[in-house]
């Protein structure tokens, strides 16, 4: 009941701003999930894939990387498949690749950003209206006026906090998220070097075996 009578006492505004505020905490929560290390670059896979690749089963690491729904397992797959082309176009298609990936893992995280820019205009609309709400009371006879003015201020006060509040949630968690995309992009970008120079080192074989 406190929550709902301090969401009135902001008036409309506070309306949209709950509304951003439950968009932010979804995005964020869905993204803590989805940017785990186990989602993208798993150690058990990585142990376990080059293994294979030293002991030359093409065909046993290609069925692994298609079973794991994982970032790391398609850039493997990728190489995998345009193993024995040279060097710089494998890279080329794994670089491919790892845009989409990097993409993927940075989707939504901008939307906070957005957010935290539109909670703050919010809170400032909220208390313009309030404050307009309060002058137009100072003609009003006094007891009224007392009234008003109080409702007019609330009104303004708790739309500044609230703006604010749901904005530095964003804000923050739209810089935290985007170092935590960084972080991963860069450990697939030294995964993809270890597989070229794994993959170079293994011995020949006719491509098509790795199709297999």
């Amino acid at each position: 009941m406190v929550v709902i009578e301090y969401i009135r006492s902001g008036g409309p505004v506070m309306v949209p701003i709950l509304l951003a505020s439950v968009v932010a905490v979804a995005t964020i929560l869905e993204r803590l999930w989805a940017l785990r290390r186990e989602r993208v670059l798993p150690s058990s896979f990585r142990g376990e894939i080059f293994e294979l690749i030293r002991q030359n089963r093409w065909g046993d690491a290609l069925a692994v990387c298609r079973k794991r729904d994982v970032a790391a397992a398609r850039l493997l797959e990728i190489a995998l498949l345009h193993r024995g082309e040279p060097r710089e176009r494998i890279k080329e298609r794994m670089e491919e690749i790892g845009r989409r990936e990097s993409a993927e893992l940075e989707r939504n995280v901008p939307m906070l950003g957005t957010i935290g820019s539109v909670s703050t205009l919010l809170g400032l609309l909220g208390t313009v209206g309030g404050m307009i709400l309060t002058f137009q009371v100072v003609g009003a006879s006094e007891e009224a006026r007392a009234q008003d003015m109080a409702v007019g201020i609330s009104q303004a006060l708790v739309c500044t906090f609230g703006g604010l509040s749901v904005a530095i949630l964003a804000v923050v968690a739209n810089r935290s998220l985007l170092t935590r995309v960084d972080a991963l992009t860069l450990d697939l970008e030294e995964f993809s070097i270890e597989v070229l120079d794994q993959l170079e080192g293994s011995a020949p074989e006719p491509r098509e075996a790795a199709r297999a």
